[in-house]
């Protein structure tokens, strides 16, 4: 099959196209603006793979898209690309309605053109909104509340999905997961941000009390989930990815620190962010039951290899976080920027 892959240098995205390369004989082209979340290093050494192509181009941009559908008879799209950091969304709400929104209507627009077999909407739990503790977790059929202006997007871009399988017959399939951990994540999220600061003995920001809930998957078991929604699933149909493994914020912060051998003083509380929901979950009967999808890598297991990865490979994140992520960091965090403590 020829697949497009959007947001492919991204952290999900790059996991999604080295699984590829690795699990099936698929052709791949690679769309990304290399955005400060997109990251060329992340597919490092696919540069000359015979079946992997890079393309550096704007999913809103439909004259681009419509040319490299046609030039490389593509089949399906995944579509990961997207502005995804909640931060950020707060300060530059029109940024990602313009990118995850409008970017997937240009993207649906195209495919209906060009008669593609599948498209698979890559979203998030977030836009359920927030979980009270105690409830069961999110079905695909929980009504959608969001309360960032990124999930506000994502919901957006879903409710795209759905009319253009409702109103034009496009084979569209959505996926929403869980929070993500593993190789190449960007270092404003919790895992790969808490990491860095401890190994730089730097202080780690957790907002509010710390006790904000997530449900953690590792992203090789959302990459498969993804490809089995490709391949196996059905046309409309929206599939939950959960990996059942809900964890309270502060408890991953201390975890890594005693897993790296650093002291929990480095814990600095600053103030919550707006609208920051309390909890995320999902049920994840769906895709077990229809698809036989279930994760395979055990939490304990993947944290300790998650913290090795970003142990060995300091060069790639420490570059990152020079220059304009730093500058970015500094504004959010540091002293009198809008999370600064006090």
């Amino acid at each position: 099959m020829n697949i497009l892959v959007t947001g492919g240098a991204g952290f999900i995205g790059s996991n999604y196209v080295r699984y590829l390369l690795d699990e099936t004989d698929d052709k791949v082209v690679n769309l990304d603006l290399l955005t400060y979340a997109g990251n060329l290093e992340n597919l490092a050494g696919l540069e000359d793979h015979p079946r992997y192509r890079f393309v550096k181009g704007d999913i809103r941009d439909a004259g681009l898209v419509s040319a490299l559908l046609a030039e490389t008879r593509t089949e399906a799209i995944v579509h990961f690309a997207a502005e995804s950091h909640v931060d950020r969304s707060l300060d530059a709400p029109g940024a990602f309605l313009d990118t995850n929104t409008r970017g997937t209507q240009v993207l649906l627009q195209c495919a209906l053109q060009h008669q593609l077999g599948c498209f698979v909407m890559v979203s998030t739990d977030e836009v359920y909104g927030s979980l009270p503790a105690g409830e069961p977790g999110f079905t695909e059929e929980t009504p959608l509340a969001p309360n960032s202006p990124y999930a506000a997007s994502k919901a957006a871009a879903d409710l795209m999905c759905r009319a253009y399988r409702r109103t034009f017959g496009l084979d569209v399939r959505i996926t929403r997961c869980t929070n993500n951990y593993g190789p190449y994540q960007f270092p404003e999220k919790l895992i790969p941000l808490m990491i860095a600061n401890a190994l730089e003995d730097k202080p780690l920001p957790v907002y509010g009390d710390g006790l904000h809930v997530r449900d953690w998957l590792h992203v090789s078991d959302h990459c498969r989930a993804v490809d089995l929604v490709l391949r196996q699933g059905v046309a409309g149909e929206i599939y939950n990815i959960g990996g059942g493994n809900e964890w309270p914020n502060l408890a991953i912060v201390k975890r890594l620190l005693a897993v790296l051998g650093k002291p929990e003083s480095l814990i600095r509380f600053v103030p919550d962010r707006p609208g920051h929901d309390r909890r995320y979950a999902i049920v994840a009967a769906k895709i077990r039951r229809e698809l036989g999808w279930q994760p395979r890598q055990d939490f304990a297991a993947g944290l300790a290899h998650t913290v090795q990865w970003y142990c060995e490979n300091r060069s790639w994140w420490e570059t990152i976080r020079s220059g304009a992520y730093r500058d970015e960091y500094a504004r959010l965090y540091g002293p009198g920027g809008r999370y600064a403590d006090g």
